[in-house]
């Protein structure tokens, strides 16, 4: 189970309608509606500024929430709409989902790297690569896992870990179906700089040798 899932704090509005929702618009709030899981709606109102800031810090819609308005229980939700000004695109409304525990959802889960110290490739001065620091999931509401772990022992310069390698928790699954990369082992900055200078040297003496053959021809 995930270990923290953030709150968002709510207040319940008094009142539905266009005239009811203006107001809140007017007093600073964001009007919206919690509804799903066998209950009846629920009118809520969030400080704009809340709002606006956790939009901003991205995947608002793709991250469960406690919801927490006064006078209720607690609830976990996850954003289905937020719609928007036509011309200042800044949030005008928002609609909020209860979940049960069995709901399927599609969140993103961090990914941890254990056991650098057991892996040759990183011995040897190869950097880790993350490509992916965190996995789109699909799970459970009721079973969040709190990380995805990758092992790293016995991995070479150059090897490189998919999502097929990984034992992913019970119960989920990526939202992706190809075999994506998560991670790889590359090769340090020096030694490919050495590299590629070696194949620099060997591509000008061939040059050497055809301009040679060339002037025997001659």
């Amino acid at each position: 189970m995930a270990g923290e899932i953030p709150d968002l704090v709510a207040l319940e509005r008094t009142g539905t309608g266009k005239g009811a929702a203006r107001q809140a618009r007017r007093d600073g709030m964001v009007p919206g509606i919690v509804f799903g899981g066998e209950k009846d709606p629920l009118p809520i109102q969030i400080p704009f500024n809340e709002l606006f800031k956790r939009l901003k810090a991205g995947r608002f819609k793709s991250t469960l929430w406690n919801l927490k308005v006064e006078g209720h229980e607690d609830v976990r939700v996850i954003c289905r709409d937020v719609q928007r000004d036509v011309v200042k695109d800044l949030p005008t409304h928002l609609d909020l989902m209860r979940l049960r525990r069995t709901t399927k959802i599609a969140l993103y889960i961090p990914v941890e790297f254990i056991n650098e110290e057991e892996a040759p490739g990183i011995k040897k001065g190869g950097v880790l690569t993350v490509v992916r620091p965190e996995v789109e999931l699909v799970c459970t509401a009721g079973d969040i896992p709190e990380k995805i772990t990758v092992d790293l022992t016995g991995l070479e310069i150059n090897d490189v870990v998919t999502i097929s390698s990984v034992d992913l928790p019970n119960g989920t699954k990526p939202t992706i179906d190809r075999d994506f990369v998560i991670a790889n082992i590359s090769a340090p900055t020096g030694l490919a700089s050495s590299d590629d200078e070696e194949g620099e040297g060997e591509e000008e003496v061939a040059a050497d040798e055809v301009e040679v053959v060339g002037k025997d021809e001659e």
